[in-house]
């Protein structure tokens, strides 16, 4: 599974790495509002939220669906402006149809589902469809849609006061101390794709980022399968120091693309373990004799011939088994004289449940 982005006949100048003041601050909003996804800003998350006024956390809780999981693709702009004053402005400048439609992406918990639909400003069907399903994902999803589509200007004007009473609670002193870092990040950037062009940058940017095999699409390893291209506009990559361990890509219809990648962590965390590999790992100990299998090699080496002793199996039945869980890097080997000895791959099998989370959360 993965999302791809189309890159074909797009030069390296309309690719674009850029700090956002905008989606820091959604980034922040994410960790405030999902601490356990982000062991790496736990100090951060519990110190801002204990100096919070009582009405300001308040507000920031009604409104978190916002930016918990499907963020709101306004957040993420693919032309950063200088301060977030400018980035507010620009996100005023769009239409209420556009900007409903990206907000209620995150209150009716499937991915871009009203795009390529009539407005649900205008047409009632829509309307109802995006209601019924704000209504299912709860009562502060419901009450935002319904406010939304009844009165945008109320609703964008409170969405945009809330923001704005971010910087002086938290956002300004956060911003101030990370910025020089993300800025250092934005000239590694630079100064790789001049020297190796688009697929050394990419390495950099994530090992879960890469050009395929032709050089004309960009492969985020995502639990998905989505494509979007930058062919029209070109596409945008922000760095964060609040992401980790997410890669955040807007790829709605009309939007240019945008990739928030996180640059904390890359040295902290091993590299993630592509999807592919988690498929392969769970199908291989999804079956009741490989785990009788897995089992018993957790306790030391077998070889084959001693592993169909033990669980009264033919040693060919046996060998296609060993051979699916060593495929999946759960297993082993090492020679002794003429014998195979196979045993678990503690390290890799202990890793298997932080290893599925960073996957899904990616």
């Amino acid at each position: 599974m993965s999302l791809t982005i189309d890159i074909n006949g797009v030069p390296p100048e309309r690719m674009l790495f850029a700090l956002s003041p905008l989606a820091e601050l959604s980034a922040m909003l994410h960790v405030l509002s999902g601490p356990a996804h982000h062991p790496l800003r736990h100090g951060w998350a519990a110190r801002t939220r204990a100096e919070l006024k009582p009405e300001l956390a308040e507000r920031l809780f009604e409104a978190e669906f916002l930016w918990r999981s499907s963020r709101a693709d306004f957040l993420l702009p693919g032309r950063p402006g200088a301060t977030l004053e400018e980035e507010l402005d620009a996100v005023d400048a769009l239409d209420d149809d556009t900007y409903a439609t990206a907000a209620l992406v995150t209150t009716c918990g499937t991915d871009r589902m009203l795009f390529g639909l009539p407005s649900p400003l205008a047409d009632s069907a829509v309307r109802d469809r995006a209601l019924d399903l704000a209504q299912a994902r709860g009562p502060e999803q419901a009450s935002f849609a319904e406010r939304l589509m009844s009165d945008p200007p109320m609703v964008r004007a409170r969405v945009r006061q809330l923001l704005e009473d971010c910087v002086p609670a938290f956002f300004q002193e956060t911003w101030q101390r990370v910025r020089p870092q993300l800025a250092a990040d934005l000239r590694l950037k630079a100064d790789l794709l001049a020297r190796h062009g688009v697929a050394g940058t990419l390495t950099s940017v994530s090992p879960a980022v890469s050009l395929d095999a032709n050089g004309g699409r960009i492969v985020v390893d995502k639990l998905q399968d989505n494509t979007a291209s930058a062919a029209g506009d070109g596409l945008t990559f922000i760095p964060t120091l609040f992401g980790h361990p997410h890669l955040v890509v807007v790829h709605a219809r009309g939007w240019r693309p945008v990739l928030q990648y996180p640059i904390t962590g890359q040295e902290e965390m091993p590299a993630p373990v592509p999807m592919e590999v988690m498929r392969l790992r769970l199908e291989a100990l999804a079956h009741p004799v490989r785990l009788r299998l897995v089992r018993t090699l957790a306790r030391g080496s077998h070889t084959t011939g001693e592993l169909a002793s033990a669980w009264e199996l033919t040693a060919p039945e046996v060998s296609r088994h060993l051979t699916v869980l060593r495929k999946a890097g759960l297993l082993t080997m090492k020679r002794r004289g003429r014998y195979v000895l196979y045993e678990l791959n503690i390290a890799t099998t202990a890793a298997l449940g932080t290893d599925l989370v960073e996957a899904v959360l990616r």
